[in-house]
């Protein structure tokens, strides 16, 4: 059997995204292109222009207003796909990308399926509600099939009147199943204390000040080194706060490769006090018990009472007795530990990723 052109459209490909789509491309029964562009400079995402084994068209996106009000507009968008002529399109499953419904309406007159790719579906509130949601009704009701970041968002592409059989489930992943043994870690002592970890953007909405000060206000005798990994606009400050009230933080700034598995490796515990996340697979994969706060419904399917903590956002009492309760007992933190290693092992990678989508892809040309 021939390959098939499967053509993937995002308004941008953010670096963690690279080894999914790369890893698609290898796969012999298709053949990759890829659509996106650059991202609005205020947003700070490290995308990128380049795919290895993908025939990557870098777009020249234009962004109207900013924030959670902006549109895009990719108006190369029909001249690729017409000229690229896929034989199936997975797309992102937003109305805010303006571009997207007249390339979906020129695939369905060359009787060509699309497929939605997002989050699920989000409520909205406000004057313009009825409206939004009529017109996002007319926009998913164009899908072929859907694939959604996690059982959460599937559920609700079910309850917006999608067929369930018409609707895959690919965990968002950004990295490969990890291969050997999981780390040895130290025993705790006088001498090494646990060490609590966290890795990703210095932004306000991580929350990484509440994490600083709940570490300060824990029983001295559970109290851990404090490593925070990453760099961004409040790096000051948050050093700063950390000099008053928790000197037992380290700020590492941006590492990458090797030095950043090292930092996996030595440290006990990872904690996500605030929104985003794309570490806590990372993490897992290095048997890392995870604490995460609530974000796009994505987290529940990764993170359980097995391997880590769910927590409410934006609250430090919550915060401050998960920590608690995984730093009481090093062989409870162990156990789940290798539950979080087994479940990016198992569960939760791009190799499952793929094979999720080559499964929509194909199910969508036969019509099923």
């Amino acid at each position: 059997m021939s390959s098939i052109r499967l053509a993937i459209q995002q308004r941008v490909i953010p670096a963690y995204r690279a080894p999914f789509l790369e890893l698609l491309a290898e796969q012999p029964e298709i053949n990759l292109g890829v659509f996106a562009g650059a991202p609005q400079p205020e947003e700070m995402i490290n995308y990128i222009k380049e795919l290895k084994g993908v025939d990557y068209f870098f777009a020249k996106n234009k962004h109207v207003l900013k924030g959670k009000y902006y549109f895009c507009r990719q108006p190369q968008f029909l001249r690729w796909a017409s000229d690229w002529k896929p034989d199936i399109l997975i797309v992102e499953a937003n109305p805010r990308y303006l571009s997207t419904p007249g390339v979906i309406r020129w695939m369905r007159k060359e009787n060509r399926p699309v497929i939605g790719w997002g989050l699920g579906v989000p409520q909205y509130s406000g004057v313009l509600s009825g409206i939004r949601e009529k017109s996002r009704e007319k926009f998913l009701r164009s899908f072929s099939r859907m694939i959604a970041y996690s059982q959460k968002g599937a559920n609700q592409y079910i309850e917006a009147g999608f067929n369930p059989l018409q609707v895959n489930v690919a965990m968002n992943a950004t990295a490969a199943a990890p291969v050997g043994s999981p780390p040895q870690r130290k025993e705790w002592s006088i001498d090494h204390a646990p060490v609590l970890l966290y890795v990703g953007r210095l932004q306000p909405r991580k929350r990484i000040d509440s994490l600083i000060r709940v570490c300060a206000q824990l029983p001295e005798n559970i109290q851990p080194k404090l490593w925070i990994v990453g760099d961004g606009s409040i790096r000051e400050e948050l050093e700063i706060l950390a000099k008053s009230v928790y000197p037992k933080t380290r700020f590492w700034g941006e590492q990458f490769g090797e030095n950043l598995n090292s930092i996996f490796s030595d440290a006990d515990l990872f904690v996500l006090p605030g929104t985003g996340g794309l570490a806590v697979q990372q993490a897992m994969a290095h048997a890392l018990p995870v604490i995460v706060a609530e974000g796009d419904g994505t987290q529940s399917d990764l993170v359980n009472e097995k391997n880590g903590w769910n927590i409410a956002s934006n609250n430090e009492q919550e915060l401050r007795t998960a920590i608690t309760s995984a730093l009481s007992s090093q062989d409870d933190l162990w156990k789940k530990g290798l539950a979080a290693f087994d479940t990016v092992k198992e569960s939760v990678n791009i190799e499952k990723m793929v094979s999720v989508f080559l499964k929509a892809s194909f199910d969508a040309m036969a019509g099923s």
